[in-house]
């Protein structure tokens, strides 16, 4: 795709505009470019969006979930020992 030269692109016109259509092209050009506006205003926002800092609640809940995932852990493990046969 380096190298098209203006008979190429003269081609893939023409294929272009038979595949479409004359009064297609306009409205596809004009949605592209408002996709193409939309695209860079979100990445725009995504990239001054500030991520919010942890509350209080959330580190205490994530804690709790720690907890509770310490606890099944071991209970996981005693159920592994007591399921091994002995020899």
């Amino acid at each position: 795709m380096a190298n098209l030269g203006a008979t190429e692109l003269l081609i893939i016109g023409v294929v272009i505009l038979l595949l479409f259509g004359s009064k297609k092209l306009p409205e596809m050009a004009r949605s592209l470019g408002r996709s193409a506006k939309i695209l860079k205003a979100e990445t725009t926002g995504l990239r001054h969006e500030e991520t919010p800092a942890a509350t209080t609640a959330d580190t205490s809940q994530i804690a709790r979930l720690q907890q509770q995932v310490d606890e099944l852990q071991q209970q996981l493990n005693a159920a592994q020992q007591a399921a091994k046969p002995t020899s």
